[in-house]
């Protein structure tokens, strides 16, 4: 067994950088794209995509017209496997990412806002869920 000398990269690093991981980061990134595209093509403007803060993660955010929609995009093997995979405590940290990205960016505070869902799955079009969580706890 080798020690790790510095020019090995750590347990943690070497199972973040593992197959499956990266597969799934590109998957999410695939889908990601995908969801924008559909919106933009719906007639959204994104904002911004994969926006962070110490409170959570937000997909997509994009706007039309007087709302703001804050969007958890899901790739999944079904549309079905995708709804399901949006777990209370995800909606939670999205939610406190929203407040943080409304603080930075007041000016979309008096618009309408809403989470919606983006649903992803292999050979079938996006699913578009409006309203798919609200803000309440």
């Amino acid at each position: 067994m080798a020690k790790n000398d510095g020019t090995s990269p750590p347990d943690a690093v070497a199972k973040l950088a593992a197959p499956e991981r990266v597969a799934a980061f590109r998957t999410g990134l695939s889908a990601e794209s995908r969801a924008a595209a559909y919106l933009m093509a719906k007639g959204y403007r994104i904002l911004a995509k994969r926006f962070r803060s110490p409170y959570g993660e937000i997909d997509l955010i994009a706007k039309k017209r007087d709302l703001v929609a804050f969007i958890e995009v899901k790739a999944r093997a079904s549309l079905d496997d995708a709804a399901y995979a949006v777990t209370p405590r995800q909606q939670a940290r999205i939610v406190n990412a929203a407040q943080a990205w409304l603080m930075a960016h007041p000016e979309h505070a008096e618009f309408e806002l809403r989470f919606d869902a983006i649903l992803i799955a292999p050979r079938r079009l996006p699913r578009h869920v409006l309203s798919a969580f609200d803000a309440s706890p």
